[in-house]
């Protein structure tokens, strides 16, 4: 087994395991996020505490206390944005309350950042993993008298339960709000708006972030000219062509990262920057998902012109799997992590499916059998795309090896499709692993050739085996195999050295044509079908 073989091997391996990998922290994650869902099914009559409402305001994690501040900021209802906020009691002084939220906003437009939507924790709970009290999160930054203070979230016991608040200490360090604020917080503001931000905000941003990837790119588009002046052959460069295909979707990728970076730094309002930074997590996911891809190729590719540069082919179905799971793999996270962007509850329905598994593993069961079956196909390797087989009967062409099924073109050129659960099942006849070719032969002469003759026949025959360059020697063998209804028959055994089977064909004429003609040599006859009548004579009466 060659190390390529191997490598092939590995690659298709790691990519199941990823696959599986996935699929048992998704299990896990229900399991521990829907604990209360699965025991309802198995019947767990145990005593539970009932689980808590979910908060009017989506104050239950410190993500949805972000994102409801922000949406109240951008519909200007500060009152609204208010009960985000701690120790602010808005039974007592709606304008008040509404300063407070006002105040906040205008620290976050002069410097202030937050920390994007993915970044913030998505747990009741909050990030047990950070520096800071189990009861409070970091969700920012603010710029007070040129000093960076953070900006906190506090776990707040409620008689509904426990929610998030920004923090009754940021708000205390905040600087008091101008007069003239506090008297225009009602008051709509000056200029376009859109979506809630000045539309000057908008632009600003978008043409960072044009500007940012236009410059990465025309860094990275010299680069390769430079190195396509340095490498004179450089379509057959393998640097090259992993750099070519690995730099278009790097620059988004950077530009994404130098938005997140410097976008806190730009004078644009609060509510413009945490929304494009939000959504620029998707284009990130994107860029991901871009670059992985084309590394995916690239490699993949790499690998198959290795195999055909070599002759060796054993490998080119692993490659083939192993590319469709990476992909798949990859879909699947980017999808995931579009829905979770923008909003959609994807712990729902992950438990959804967890709720529905025994359904869907029923439901699944072919499929499920179908992929086991790929990775025998995969790992056993007993065929292989290109190689010409017979399974359960049917003979072709392997023209594919898929994750569900194996294509097959017959030479009637119709395609055969078996699913690949059914190879454990059927015999596998694999016409492209002989290392030889048989030719067996069985000769007649007639009956009319003497002893004598015949064995000078037989020994003029091992002859021309002997001196063929095409005939494996030690394997050959002719014989007087017996007396036949109407010839005299001569068996003739041998291998022809190829693995080619229109070269045997061309092999195993070029030995035909030198037996006739050591027969002819000889004057000894091949025998037809003939059949001798013998007739009684008839007694004559009368």
């Amino acid at each position: 087994m060659n190390r390529l073989y191997l490598r092939a091997l590995m690659f298709a391996v790691a990519a199941t395991l990823l696959v599986a990998l996935v699929a048992i922290v998704g299990a896990g994650y229900v399991t521990g996020a829907k604990a209360q869902d699965l025991s309802a099914l198995t019947g767990d009559t145990a005593e539970e505490t009932p689980a808590p409402e979910p908060d009017l305001y989506d104050r239950d994690t410190p993500r949805g206390l972000v994102t409801g501040f922000v949406a109240a900021l951008g519909a200007k209802d500060y009152e609204r944005a208010a009960v985000y906020l701690e120790g602010v009691t808005l039974e007592e002084t709606g304008e008040a309350a509404g300063n407070e939220a006002r105040r906040l906003q205008i620290a976050l437009d002069q410097g202030g950042t937050l920390i994007p939507f993915a970044g913030l924790s998505n747990d009741p709970a909050g990030d047990p993993v950070d520096s800071l009290p189990l009861d409070r999160e970091k969700i920012g930054d603010l710029k007070i008298g040129g000093d960076t203070v953070p900006l906190l979230a506090q776990r707040v016991e409620t008689e509904d339960g426990n929610i998030w608040q920004i923090s009754a200490e940021t708000l205390a360090a905040l600087p008091a709000l101008p007069k003239e604020e506090a008297e225009s917080i009602d008051e709509p503001d000056e200029g376009w708006m859109f979506a809630g931000a000045p539309l000057r905000d908008w632009l600003v941003l978008i043409f960072f972030a044009l500007a940012a990837y236009g410059v990465i790119q025309l860094v990275f588009a010299a680069f390769l000219f430079v190195l396509r002046w340095v490498i004179a052959a450089h379509e057959e460069s393998r640097t090259y062509k992993f750099l070519d295909a690995a730099l278009a979707p790097l620059a988004l990728y950077l530009a994404v990262i130098v938005f997140f970076t410097f976008a806190g730094q730009l004078e644009t309002g609060i509510v413009a920057r945490q929304t494009l930074t939000r959504y620029a997590g998707i284009v990130g996911w994107v860029a991901f998902v871009w670059f992985a891809w084309r590394i995916i190729n690239a490699v993949s590719d790499l690998f198959v012109r290795r195999m055909q540069r070599t002759g060796r082919a054993r490998a080119r179905s692993a490659i083939v799997f192993a590319r469709r799971s990476a992909k798949i793999l990859l879909g699947v996270v980017v999808v995931i992590a579009i829905l979770d962007t923008v909003g959609v509850d994807v712990t729902t329905g992950i438990a959804a499916l967890g709720i529905g598994g025994l359904a869907l593993a029923l439901g699944a069961q072919k499929t499920i059998e179908n992929l086991v079956g790929s990775l025998t196909v995969i790992i056993d390797q007993p065929i292989r795309v290109g190689d010409f087989c017979e399974i359960g009967g049917t003979k072709g062409v392997v023209i594919d090896i898929g994750m569900r099924s194996t294509r097959i073109r017959t030479n009637e050129r119709t395609m055969v499709t078996i699913p690949n659960g059914q190879f454990a099942d059927e015999k596998i006849e694999n016409y492209a692993l002989r290392d030889r070719f048989l030719f067996h032969q069985t000769i007649g002469v007639s009956y009319d050739t003497n002893a004598e003759t015949m064995e000078r026949v037989l020994q003029a025959l091992r002859e021309i085996l002997r001196v063929s360059e095409t005939v494996i020697d030690e394997d050959a063998r002719v014989r007087f195999h017996g007396f036949g209804a109407s010839s005299l028959d001569i068996e003739i055994f041998t291998y022809f050295r190829t693995n080619d089977y229109p070269e045997s064909l061309a092999m195993q004429e070029e030995l035909l044509f030198a037996i006739m003609r050591k027969l002819a040599e000889m004057d000894v006859d091949i025998a037809f079908p003939t059949q001798t009548v013998h007739v009684r004579g008839l007694k004559k009466t009368g």
